[in-house]
């Protein structure tokens, strides 16, 4: 069964939404219940993907609605949830970190094992639980994140944290790169992700998903006066641009009836432009760019 990892990147605000929210935010994003990390429904994905694919081949490959709106028959695909992998979070100095924790690191390994890819991943540092260190690339002339070379210092939102360089940072910054950003044309890109890499211990990573996702206020205006409409006012969290998930997208090819569909071919030609997913679309949010990465890597 081919199947691949799944990479998401986010070039605009991405509002993957729950549909209504219990506290202050009136439309917040979607998260694991257990884990409170953000994702990105497979369904979404998958939505967006049958949306794109040629129309004769769209029934073969991701299956046929019924009149109820269900699927009749099961497609060629399964995409699983995108999760969160990389954070990007306001730095004092190189402006954004990309953060990540080893929890998020040690699921990302499990699914690299189950789909053999990536047999010379990195190993994952050790955070102690009441750890105020951040660690990042080796060599400070590499690292953009440091704002006080002489202790240092390193602050992500409001933490003032420690950045404690380590090889393992750079295997990682160099090995998610690639994935990431696999282009040639992107080697500055490459470059950018070594700088800001940045991994903290899973506590501190909880923290910064609620202080470091867009609450946007929004309102409804009346047409003629452009004013506030009464009670049309409410608030929407997003991910920011930039934010990274990865998930996991297996294809069935066996379960073709028409011959000569090539549905690996299909998708990597579906994604070679940007797509819009999740919610919110006129508004410019979800552009983000997909990348398929096979058990050849």
């Amino acid at each position: 069964m081919p199947s691949y990892l799944t990479i998401v990147h986010a070039l605009s605000a991405l509002h993957a939404g729950t549909g209504q929210g219990s506290g202050t935010i009136d439309l917040p994003i979607a998260r694991e219940k257990a884990t409170g990390l953000p994702y990105l429904p497979g369904s979404s994905l998958k939505g967006t993907l049958r949306t794109h694919c040629a129309e004769e081949k769209r029934k073969e490959i991701f299956g046929s609605e019924n009149a109820e709106g269900g699927f009749a028959n099961a497609g060629m695909i399964q995409i699983s949830d995108q999760r969160l992998l990389l954070l990007p979070v306001r730095s004092l100095a190189g402006t954004f970190a990309w953060v990540t924790s080893p929890y998020v690191l040690r699921r990302l390994k499990r699914d690299l094992a189950e789909l053999n890819i990536g047999q010379q991943v990195p190993g994952i540092p050790q955070i102690a639980p009441d750890s105020e260190e951040a660690w990042v690339v080796e060599g400070e002339d590499r690292c953009a994140l440091i704002a006080a070379p002489e202790n240092r210092s390193l602050y992500l939102e409001e933490l003032d944290l420690t950045a404690q360089p380590d090889p393992r940072v750079t295997r990682w910054a160099e090995w998610l790169g690639s994935l990431i950003f696999p282009d040639g044309s992107d080697k500055d890109w490459q470059r950018v992700l070594l700088g800001r890499l940045c991994i903290v211990h899973d506590d501190i990573l909880s923290f910064l998903l609620k202080t470091g996702t867009e609450v946007t206020a929004r309102i409804r205006l009346e047409e003629q006066s452009k004013t506030v409409i009464p009670g049309a006012l409410w608030y929407e969290e997003a991910l920011p641009a930039e934010t990274i998930l990865s998930g996991l997208a297996l294809t069935t090819p066996e379960l073709r009836k028409t011959p000569g569909i090539d549905i690996d071919n299909e998708l990597k030609e579906i994604v070679k432009r940007p797509l819009q997913l999740g919610g919110k679309s006129t508004v410019g949010r979800g552009l983000c760019r997909v990348h398929l990465i096979d058990r050849e890597r």
